[in-house]
């Protein structure tokens, strides 16, 4: 059986045919978005060259996605994060968006302790604990594959570049951290 903790290797060969090296078979990005979802880390690199693609093709699969109509990003954020790669603002935006994702994982993970910990009034309701089961199943499913966000670095590793706009975020994400602990 593979490790699990180890990044799923994935080999592009020059006929940009994708490799899956742990099962010896070819996948297609629906396949490696299927073990994404399910909790597992790939990294997919050019066989030739051996430079790392994983980014461009977890951007592929984003784009194909967003194009199917299965939209996740809204507009104004798919607006702020071009006009990133073009201000200052660059050096942040990485930072802010492991944090918020790092901050909805454990608002997620809250929420799930809470409905299992605080008995309800609703216990007493014939199917509840089949209808409690079901959301922790749904929270996981939609959950999966967000485990693998790296963590924001230090405050002295923080870029000294937009250091107000830093502080700025981090004072935002503290009042959402904040909401989250109270529901």
């Amino acid at each position: 059986m593979a490790e699990t903790d180890k990044p799923l290797l994935i080999k592009r060969y020059a006929s940009r045919r994708l490799y899956n090296t742990e099962t010896s078979d070819y996948v297609t990005l629906d396949d490696i978005a299927r073990f994404i979802r399910a909790g597992r880390e790939v990294q997919i690199i050019d066989l030739k060259s051996g430079d790392d693609l994983t980014r461009q093709y977890l951007l592929q699969i984003i784009a194909e996605h967003e194009s199917k109509g299965e939209s996740v990003l809204p507009i104004n954020v798919l607006t702020d994060l071009v006009r990133s790669y073009t201000t200052q603002a660059q050096s942040v935006v990485p930072q802010f968006l492991a944090m918020s994702f790092e901050m909805l994982r454990d608002g997620q993970s809250k929420i799930m302790e809470n409905m299992t910990a605080i008995p309800s009034p609703l216990a007493t309701v014939p199917g509840f604990e089949a209808m409690q089961r079901n959301q922790q199943a749904f929270m996981k499913k939609m959950m999966a594959g967000w485990g693998g966000a790296t963590s924001a670095p230090e405050p002295d590793e923080a870029p000294k570049a937009g250091a107000s706009d830093l502080d700025q975020i981090k004072k935002q994400l503290a009042e959402l951290q904040s909401k989250l602990s109270k529901m």
